[in-house]
């Protein structure tokens, strides 16, 4: 089974303007709503990619009831801890000639509600996969994903972190199956300026402490992975209408490849296909918007 979780969860507003002016009245041309989260994009885009897996998290109030209305909607079954007290957040997306983005803290999480969802995390077996991505409830110490790590322990489960600075250097003691920093937050891993030509060293480094997949995505310069082989794909050329869960469906396409079969270079490729068009989309992409974009990508 494959496991995602999310542990602030989020409505997404997504408002299109032609330009914003601070300051001013504004007047939005398209607007909409999607469900936010890593976590749940990625279990999302599994789907899109015929991979069922579960959403774990935290969810609250009136938003969090629609976030589980959504999820469900997508034909997932999530497990979520639902909480007596707030509300799940909502997040702002600007978009005009730059994107702007405003996200809300979302409520506190106490701990006899985290040990809920311990109780849940019971369930996960030998072989299974759990995906810890996206941004901490307020509150949230920066070592409880190395703190679930450490819980499951031995336990045979495959570990994905995608997270930034401090919580991501925490969990590398736990030896994670995969990481997925981008390049900002790859530099932030070792406290300096890393480019594009050096994130091949970097990434190294960290799968000699113990990291057995460094995936690192880099934009419009495509991704790079490294375990004890290395590979690098470029990324297709279009326009970037919504860079959010661009990562995550590129994390998702990742796993699902690997989980078929695939080689690490193909793996890397339908990645940087499914990021590449879920940017290009609004909404995570359709598979065959990803496989058309794989195709263009074939020997090259």
């Amino acid at each position: 089974m494959i496991y995602t979780l999310t542990l602030n969860p989020s409505l997404d507003y997504i408002v299109q303007l032609d330009e914003l002016k601070l300051g001013d009245l504004n007047r939005s041309i398209f607007e909409r709503i999607e469900v936010g989260g890593k976590g749940i994009n990625v279990s999302i885009a599994l789907k899109h990619l015929g991979r069922i897996s579960t959403p774990l998290g935290f969810v609250e109030g009136f938003t969090g009831d629609e976030i589980e209305k959504r999820v469900r909607a997508e034909g997932l079954i999530p497990d979520f801890v639902k909480l007596e007290n707030g509300d799940s957040r909502i997040n702002i997306k600007l978009k005009s000639s730059e994107e702007t983005e405003i996200n809300a803290c979302g409520p506190s999480i106490e701990e006899d509600d985290f040990n809920k969802l311990y109780v849940k995390l019971e369930h996960l077996v030998k072989g299974d996969i759990l995906i810890m991505s996206g941004s901490l409830y307020n509150g949230a110490s920066e070592t409880v994903y190395a703190d679930i790590m450490k819980y499951l322990e031995g336990r045979g489960i495959r570990m994905i972190v995608d997270a930034k600075g401090t919580v991501l250097k925490y969990v590398l003691t736990y030896k994670p199956y995969l990481i997925k920093p981008n390049l900002q937050e790859l530099s932030a891993l070792f406290d300096t300026e890393i480019n594009t030509d050096e994130v091949i060293d970097y990434a190294r480094k960290l799968v000699d402490m113990g990291v057995e997949n460094v995936l690192v995505s880099m934009g419009s310069d495509g991704a790079a992975l490294v375990n004890q082989s290395s590979n690098v794909c470029k990324a297709t050329s279009g326009q970037v209408l919504n860079s959010a869960g661009a990562g995550d469906a590129m994390l998702a396409a990742f796993i699902a490849s690997k989980l078929d079969g695939e080689s690490d270079g193909i793996a890397l490729k339908r990645a940087v296909a499914m990021g590449s068009a879920t940017a290009f989309s609004y909404g995570i992409a359709s598979k065959e918007a990803a496989d058309l974009i794989y195709a263009s990508m074939e020997g090259k």
